[in-house]
This record gives structure tokens, C-alpha cells and sequence, in this order.
């Protein structure tokens, strides 16, 4: 049986909107054409070690509008779930990453499609200025659902340095701090398995997340994908991805660190089949959801 038609331990993004707003609310992924500070020069060229290079061209003239991709989102969606809201998810790229009136007409974009009530931007913990925070709270303030998404990864320095991500946790507290300073709900991504790092590492980044504070979290795997840094180190054996059964373990005891009072945005992470080299367990969400939660109740 799938983890979804069972009790979770915590509580999911899912079940959070659901107690909210008393129906299934389900987020629409979104390519608003939006670049990198790593990748622009401004901050780095390459971008990071773990990023496919190839899935960083910008929009063309063929790329479908925003509108168009949350409503084909929402036709797919309502094919497998019963949902009749959405939360448009600006998931690729650097979604604050941009002059602000190019963010506004984005996000306002999104927001008219019939059926979305919400966004959830994802972005990097050092392209988050006031003023964007200020127009996030815009419109929250006229009752949307927002979630400002930051990809901490982990709250060691030096395992940011390795995988070229072009911040450390110092972006990440500031950003943090602030978005939540004024109210906006802030969901902290961490990932499972970087070079270098112990399982021990992720519990450790883990706890100063919430001593600073988050309202959200969402974990991942490391995924070894063809076109990047990392796939050159694996395939010179100078970097192991970790077993499915020392990723369960630590995300397992990373949920008994949190309890119930943060959402769980997510728990796991594919990559695409043509894309993926390791570790092959990835290519599979719900084998290791269910593990996790048989880790979580033994």
C-alpha cells in the first residue's frame, strides 16, 4: 500500500492544506524562464556541481506561457486526484531572480488561471531582497497562500563550497530571518547525501535549521544526473551516493527530530529516467516513502 493511503506520522503539505482550507489543494510546477546567479556570472559560471547544465536553456518562442503550463498542470493533476485548487509552484531555476516588475507579472500571471489560490516560490537564500519579500507579502496580505521555498542544502560552509553553490548558511539565516519577520511562511530544502558529508552531517544541518527557525522542510536524495560535475566525480569513483537504507535511516530520525509542528513538503526526490545514473533506488518515489515510514513506526 502506498504511504498516501496510510496514517503519516507527521504532517504532510498535503494534509496541512487540507485542515486549511477543507478541500485538496495540489501544486502546479512552473518554468517562468528565470536564470542563476551561479550560472550568469554574477555569483559563479557552471552552476552547481549536482545541476544538469543541459536543463538550463532559456525559454524559447516554443516555451508554453505560464498560464498555459498551469493549466495543463492542473488538466494532468485532475486526471490522478481529486483536486479543484492550486498552488502554482515556480519550481525551476531562481524564481526571485529577476528585476521586480518581471516578478510581479510572473507571479500575477499565475494567480488569474481559475483555480489557483496560492504560489509557492522556490529560490536561492541570497536572492531574496526586501522588496521581493515586501511583494510576497502583498499578496498574502490579499489571502493567498504563499511559501517562499529556500535552497539551504546544508548548513555546513564547506560542503556548499564543494558542490559550487555560491552561498553558505550566513544567505540562508539572513533570508530566513527576514521572510519570516513578516510573516511568510518559509520552507527550507536540505539534501541527503552530499560529498563529503555524513548522514550524521544532515541531522546536524537539521537542528540549526530549526534552532533558527523554518516553518517548512523538504528533503531529498543526491542524484547523480548525466551532464554535471558530480556525474564526472561518480564515474571516477571520487563520489558515492548513499544506500536507500542510509537515506531511509536518516531522514527516518531527522522526522523525530521535527514531530508534528512542521509541514513536510517532501520526503524524496526522482530524477528523470534519461537523465539519472545513481543511484538507481531514485528512479522510484514510493518504495522509499514506505520505507521511511515503516522506519518511523518500528
Amino acid at each position: 500500500m502506498n504511504l498516501e493511503h496510510r496514517t503519516r506520522p507527521y504532517l504532510s503539505f498535503g494534509q496541512y492544506l487540507k485542515r486549511k482550507y477543507g478541500t485538496h489543494v495540489h501544486k502546479v510546477s512552473v518554468n517562468a524562464g528565470f536564470t542563476c546567479p551561479n550560472r550568469d556570472g554574477s555569483k559563479g559560471i557552471g552552476g552547481c556541481t549536482f545541476c544538469n547544465n543541459a536543463t538550463f536553456s532559456p525559454v524559447s518562442a516554443k516555451q508554453p506561457s505560464i498560464t498555459e503550463q498551469v493549466l495543463s498542470g492542473q488538466s494532468v493533476i485532475a486526471r490522478r486526484v481529486r483536486a479543484e485548487r492550486f498552488l502554482a509552484y515556480f519550481q525551476s531555476y531562481t524564481n526571485t531572480y529577476d528585476e521586480l516588475c518581471r516578478l510581479r507579472a510572473c507571479y500575477d500571471e499565475a494567480l488569474r488561471v481559475p483555480g489557483v489560490m496560492g504560489m509557492s516560490i522556490g529560490t536561492r537564500p541570497d536572492c531574496v531582497p526586501d522588496a521581493v519579500l515586501d511583494l510576497l507579502c502583498e499578496y498574502q496580505d490579499q489571502g493567498y497562500e504563499i511559501w517562499l521555498e529556500l535552497g539551504l542544502q546544508s548548513a555546513f560552509d564547506q560542503s556548499l563550497l564543494r558542490v559550487n553553490r555560491g552561498h553558505g548558511w550566513t544567505e540562508y539565516a539572513d533570508a530566513c530571518q527576514r521572510a519570516r519577520a513578516r510573516g511568510l511562511p518559509v520552507c527550507t530544502h536540505l539534501i541527503v547525501g552530499l560529498p563529503g558529508e555524513t548522514p550524521m552531517q544532515s541531522l546536524v544541518s537539521l537542528e540549526q535549521v530549526l534552532a533558527l527557525g523554518t516553518d517548512g522542510l523538504k528533503v531529498h536524495p543526491l542524484h547523480v544526473v548525466k551532464g554535471t560535475q558530480l556525474a564526472r566525480e561518480w564515474k571516477h569513483g571520487a563520489y558515492e551516493p548513499l544506500s536507500q537504507a542510509a537515506y531511509v535511516e536518516v531522514v527516518a530520525a531527522m522526522l523525530r527530530l521535527i514531530g508534528s509542528q512542521i509541514v513536510v513538503h517532501r520526503l524524496t526526490g526522482t530524477a528523470s529516467p534519461h537523465l539519472l545514473l545513481a543511484p538507481d533506488w531514485c528512479a522510484h518515489k514510493w518504495p522509499v516513502l514506505n520505507a521511511i515510514h515503516d522506519a518511523i513506526k518500528a
